[in-house]
């Protein structure tokens, strides 16, 4: 007969509120880079996939509010249709998310995981338009504190689907967790914010005239790399801080299956 039992991988719930946790800075981010060479085409992917469905959500939603040109000059129009983009994308998005927590414990991933939790789709979406009003009432105030939202609320989303809060329990347990190492999370993502930039200067300098598709297409390479970097980095730092259980599975010939369990 078949045992099981329930192997809890990186961190914790009790200890992420209390900061008993480290960030490494250079360990996460070589780790990150490692596991995006050997995983990158599936949440690659994902990505694709997920950015189609935003560029078709918002011509359509653009023609019933006078047209994409018309939607940029409405702040009103504007605002409405990002809303309607983040309700319908993120429930897709958060598979790519969960495909970098998925690498960061050693599963598998493969696009298909876009679809993979539709289920808690409602609670995904409005955990997003959450999230993403905080951090624009934070920047639109007084900047810094919009940057210490985005931050802090950075790994909201695996926290509803992998342990199943609701999005104010989720967003309540980010603030509280993140604190403690807020500034090393920072320089995380300030340098992926910098690799973005160098891979999008073939883009900038290249990006008139007859030079425009080289840069282009040396700026798509690029991203296909610090995207799925991105990911993974934000993977790896969900599992140091609030860790994931994974069933393994004994069978008859001492053979081990691990899968996930939320």
């Amino acid at each position: 007969m078949e045992e099981r039992s329930v192997l809890q991988v990186g961190g914790s719930l009790e200890k992420a509120v209390k900061g008993e946790y480290s960030i490494d800075v250079k360990a996460i981010l070589a780790e990150a880079w490692a596991t995006t060479i050997k995983s990158r085409i599936a949440i690659n992917v994902g990505l694709l996939f997920t950015l189609s469905i935003g560029i078709v959500i918002t011509l359509i939603i653009s023609q019933y509010l006078g047209g994409i040109e018309e939607v940029f000059k409405n702040q009103q129009s504007s605002a409405l249709l990002n809303i309607i983009v983040t309700l319908v994308v993120y429930p897709f998005l958060v598979g790519v998310e969960m495909m970098g927590v998925f690498h960061a414990v050693g599963l598998k991933t493969n696009p298909k995981l876009v679809f993979a939790f539709l289920k808690r789709g409602s609670w995904v979406a409005i955990c997003a338009l959450l999230t993403s009003t905080l951090v624009t009432m934070g920047i639109t105030l007084f900047v810094i504190p919009g940057i210490y939202l985005a931050v802090a609320l950075s790994l909201v989303l695996p926290l509803v689907v992998e342990k199943r809060f609701s999005p104010l329990k989720a967003i309540t347990l980010s603030l509280q967790a993140t604190r403690f190492q807020w500034f090393n999370l920072f320089a995380i993502y300030l340098i992926l914010f910098f690799l973005l930039i160098i891979v999008s200067l073939p883009l900038l300098l290249l990006g008139n005239g007859s030079a425009a598709l080289l840069g282009g297409v040396l700026t798509m390479f690029g991203l296909t790399y610090v995207a799925p970097l991105f990911y993974n980095v934000k993977g790896i730092l969900y599992r140091e801080i609030f860790g994931m259980q994974l069933s393994i599975a004994k069978g008859s010939a001492n053979d081990i299956d691990t899968t996930f369990t939320a």
